[in-house]
């Protein structure tokens, strides 16, 4: 069957395409706004192409920040110990300057190198970690500050860690899959998506859910969610009125869960990639709220060194759900890339919360969330728990379990 993408047999036009659609929908960078495109340097023909789709759709100034997995390394083996993790003050007061200046922010994922610290003392990998980085930028996305999206950027490393190849052209084909770029119209295609993700996060929603269970093999989890929790999908709205789609792709309908009540074990159904390394296998037990036992065979310690990040790194910040439907588990592939990947199941994450996801949290100090119930946090980790043989139910204050996916399908 030959697709709108097949028809683009110039790259560059297919290039062209991708950036408009990462920048005009994705981002939706605005006419007299600032961006800043943050990538590696494998990255960087697809971060030239935004700059100039940034600049066609009205931007003032893009600036690139470029970051280059090989210096991290470097830092672990050579550099000091006492300075791993320690970001730049330079950067870290440019970043915080984002609170006032609200630049469109363009993220591009897709490690060129994944596996790239896996060899090192995984407590060093993990206290190489830029938390302090994250701690600044967190806080601007959560509180709606500045337009933002997560696009990814194929690369020769990331095509060979998916296909056993450097096969980036067969990996520009999934990534058309799943951003819906070979549509015939992938705008009018993303706007009838994101009605579908609207219409199942208005259910869920409507159901008032004190809590969401997954059951299946190695996982029986309660989530507990907060009464002011509110499922969210696909397109975000600034404190500016600016609506944009912060992940390409995007499949989930998703909430910030009560912090203080999640329970039981749940075991991953996908290889996690963070930190330089592949995390397999893993498992968490919580009790009140907090991870109280990881285990994986292998990564383990890279999840414990995140686990131990801060105080309330431990507890929940997401819950999501995505069903088979998604056009990322259409493609069959494992991309070792959480953007992918959480998109393909559902999914949880250790960390931060999301307070646009809760009635009233926004304006709220950091001890004011934590009351509430939202998780503050400088990390915030997905990893996938869903699939044809995990159930997830909602359950009413009284513990009377609703279906929401059966055979990996959202049937509520």
């Amino acid at each position: 069957m030959t697709t709108a993408a097949d028809s683009l047999v110039d790259a560059d036009e297919r290039l062209r395409r991708y950036a408009e659609l990462v920048v005009r929908v994705g981002a939706n960078v605005q006419v007299g706004q600032e961006a800043v495109v943050v990538c590696q340097i494998e990255h960087a023909e697809i971060a030239r192409a935004v700059a100039r789709e940034a600049y066609r759709a009205g931007a003032t100034r893009v600036t690139p920040r470029y970051t280059d997995g090989h210096f991290r390394r470097a830092a672990i083996e050579l550099g000091p110990e006492e300075m791993l993790g320690k970001t730049p003050q330079f950067l870290l007061d440019a970043t915080a300057a984002w609170r006032t200046e609200r630049p469109a922010i363009i993220q591009l994922s897709g490690d060129a190198n994944p596996q790239l610290l896996s060899d090192l003392d995984p407590k060093l990998v993990a206290r190489s970690d830029p938390a302090d980085l994250r701690a600044v930028y967190l806080p601007i996305v959560a509180e709606r500050l500045s337009n933002w999206v997560i696009v990814s950027a194929p690369n020769a490393g990331w095509a060979n860690t998916v296909f056993g190849e450097p096969d980036i052209e067969a990996l520009w084909r999934a990534v058309a899959t799943a951003t819906r770029l070979d549509a015939a119209d992938p705008v009018e295609a993303w706007r009838e998506h994101d009605a579908m993700l609207k219409r199942r996060a208005a259910a869920l929603n409507a159901h008032g859910f004190d809590a969401v269970r997954f059951s299946g093999p190695g996982t029986d989890l309660t989530v507990g969610l907060m009464a002011a929790s509110r499922w969210m999908c696909a397109a975000f709205t600034t404190q500016d009125g600016i609506e944009h789609i912060p992940n390409l792709p995007t499949e989930e309908v998703f909430t910030s869960p009560d912090l203080r009540r999640t329970a039981g074990t749940v075991r991953s159904t996908y290889p996690l990639a963070v930190a330089g390394s592949i995390i397999r296998d893993l498992e968490l037990r919580f009790e009140g709220g907090r991870v109280i036992d990881v285990r994986a065979s292998e990564g383990a310690d890279i999840v414990r060194g995140q686990l131990e990040a801060d105080e309330q790194a431990s507890f929940l910040g997401e819950v999501a759900l995505v069903d088979g439907t998604s056009a990322v588990k259409r493609t069959g592939l494992v991309f070792f890339d959480t953007l992918f990947d959480e998109n393909a199941t559902c999914h949880i994450a250790y960390g931060s919360g999301l307070p646009m996801a809760v009635d009233g949290a926004d304006g709220l100090t950091t001890d004011e969330l934590l009351s509430l119930g939202v998780n503050v946090s400088r990390t915030h980790t997905d990893f996938m728990i869903g699939g044809p043989d995990v159930d997830v139910d909602g359950l009413d204050r009284d513990g009377h379990p609703t279906p929401i996916m059966r055979d990996d399908a959202f049937v509520l």
